[in-house]
């Protein structure tokens, strides 16, 4: 498998990632935990080692399937975990205060089983809270070891501007295939201006395309 850069902050990945939401969630019930596992490690052995989880995947229990799947295997992966989408009390909600930051990051490294994440996004803005707070208090995270880069997912063009000002972000995810395109208008201009990268998730339009 080929290896690139993503962005310019000195991360290096697999050219083609494995995004794990639907072995724990939204296309169908939950597969088999030793068939993930073992999908997992072939992924792996196969070269495909930039791997994506989140908080929302489950919620949280696909991060334990990774965590499990990982052991002995760490060093292999360039891990990538995102967080911001909250469940307290049975709610949905989208958070980015510092408090929250924190704690969703020590909850993640305690389900991944792991002292650092690779690249740790924000799933989503929370319009309440200026994004200059929440990457500030991720900053802190960075400086901490606890995550090494930072990335956003579903931002504008003007967020990313407005957080790359306070630390470098190294990689926006955001929805790119043949038939959602509008990425190409303004986000994909930015993110080469300031020397981000960028994730495409549902690159086979959810499947559609294979």
């Amino acid at each position: 498998m080929r290896r690139i850069k993503l962005g310019s902050q000195g991360l290096e990945v697999s050219a083609q990632g494995l995004g794990c939401m639907g072995m724990s969630a939204f296309y169908g019930p939950s597969k088999p935990e030793p068939d993930m596992i073992q999908l997992i490690h072939h992924a792996i052995d196969s070269g495909v080692t930039f791997l994506d989880t989140s908080d929302m995947y489950g919620p949280f229990t696909n991060k334990i399937l990774l965590g499990k799947a990982l052991k002995g295997r760490r060093e292999n992966v360039e891990l990538a975990s995102k967080f911001g989408i909250s469940f307290a009390d049975g709610k949905r909600e989208i958070r980015g205060d510092p408090a929250y930051v924190r704690a969703a990051c020590e909850a993640s490294l305690k389900r991944l089983d792991v002292d650092c994440s690779n690249l740790y996004y924000q799933h989503r803005v929370d319009t309440r809270i200026p994004i200059e707070v929440t990457i500030g208090e991720m900053k802190k995270l960075v400086e901490e070891g606890k995550i090494k880069y930072i990335g956003l997912s579903e931002a504008s063009a003007s967020t990313i501007r407005r957080a790359h000002a306070v630390h470098p972000i190294t990689a926006v995810q955001i929805e790119w295939s043949l038939w959602t395109r509008d990425v190409e208008d303004e986000i994909v201009p930015t993110c080469r201006e300031l020397g981000i990268g960028i994730v495409a998730y549902s690159p086979l339009g959810g499947g559609f395309f294979s």
